[in-house]
């Protein structure tokens, strides 16, 4: 009995050894082939735009090349379920924006829980938002918008960008604070919703910086406030809407970046490094900051940094969503 115990011991001891050893082989070796950093919305918007110019300075920092690849549907379900599922061997990234944390209240079948089913990288940029109106809408400032839509609140339209969008959230939080309930209008993504308020369809749209201050500048909408607690450089004439009374009012489209559960920690330190390097880059840095996109802190852009903010945005957003019944299944 004793000699088959020592076997028996002999035997998981090398099997442990061995596993150990190919983990550290595979992170040693990775990656040697090229990875691909899915895009849970349609090439051409603000989250499309971020991945796309971080992936080449990731790529030569990791020495392979990051694809870019859009996975699109489901408020960024489908590509966040297709990432949890996925080996963990680090060759496929995933970067989303506040979407994550908002999923488990919009969702009530969600295959996947953001807290469990992912390892985190760091989070990347915040991107500010702006509360805007159609040319032609009466009101000329916030104060007036604020009467305006408590006295017609029936007949004014709130556009958005369909189920679980950034703008679907911060209006939400908009209508909330106002204690009023005004007509939604959802789009198939930013683009379309963006187009009606252009053209007179809607009335309102809260919507990014990325692609809305060339029409502010243009005087081809009107701009009501800021949604976070700074005014933007890019639009030093435009008051907060928390100066204008809607204390606390903070929304920003925060992103991260994350890869499936197991993924060994070190390759989740590779890409990490990765995506530091891709945000120190100076070319990177002017792009941003040339769309009013805001590089987080190097302290935000680490695995507890991402873990962190994310159990804390599931926790802001899940009361709000549940009060409103915005469910998108």
């Amino acid at each position: 009995m004793k000699f088959y115990s020592s076997l028996i011991t002999r035997a998981c001891v090398i099997a442990v050894g061995t596993l150990l050893s190919s983990s550290i082989f595979a992170a040693d070796v990775y990656p040697n082939k090229p990875v691909t950093l899915v895009v849970p919305f349609a090439a051409g918007g603000p989250t499309d735009a971020v991945a796309r110019l971080i992936a080449v300075p990731m790529g030569k920092e990791l020495g392979q090349s990051v694809i870019v690849e859009n996975t699109v549907g489901a408020g960024g379900t489908i590509a966040a379920t297709r990432v949890a599922r996925s080996a963990p061997d680090g060759y496929i990234i995933f970067i989303h924006h506040m979407g994550m944390a908002t999923a488990p209240a919009l969702y009530k079948k969600l295959p996947f829980d953001p807290m469990k089913d992912f390892e985190y990288i760091g989070q990347v940029v915040d991107v500010p938002m702006v509360l805007l109106g159609r040319k032609n809408f009466p009101p000329n400032n916030f104060k007036e918008l604020e009467t305006y839509i408590k006295a017609n609140k029936e007949k004014v339209t709130l556009a958005n960008a369909g189920p679980g969008a950034v703008s679907q959230l911060c209006g939400l939080l908009f209508m909330s604070r106002e204690g009023v309930e005004l007509t939604t209008v959802p789009y198939k993504g930013t683009g379309p919703a963006l187009t009606d308020l252009l053209g007179g369809q809607v009335d309102l749209l809260c919507d990014q910086t990325t692609q809305t201050i060339p029409y502010i500048k243009d005087g081809l909408v009107k701009t009501y406030g800021v949604t976070t607690p700074k005014r933007l450089s890019a639009l030093p004439n435009v008051p907060t809407l928390d100066e204008q009374g809607l204390k606390g009012f903070d929304v920003k489209v925060w992103h991260g970046m994350y890869v499936s559960k197991g993924t060994p920690p070190a390759v989740i330190n590779k890409i990490n490094k990765a995506l530091n390097a891709a945000l120190n880059d100076p070319e990177v840095k002017t792009r941003l900051a040339e769309s009013n996109i805001e590089i987080v802190a190097p302290a935000k852009r680490t695995p507890n940094g991402l873990k962190d903010h994310l159990d804390a945005e599931i926790n802001k957003w899940g009361p709000v969503i549940r009060k409103a019944g915005a469910y998108a299944d």
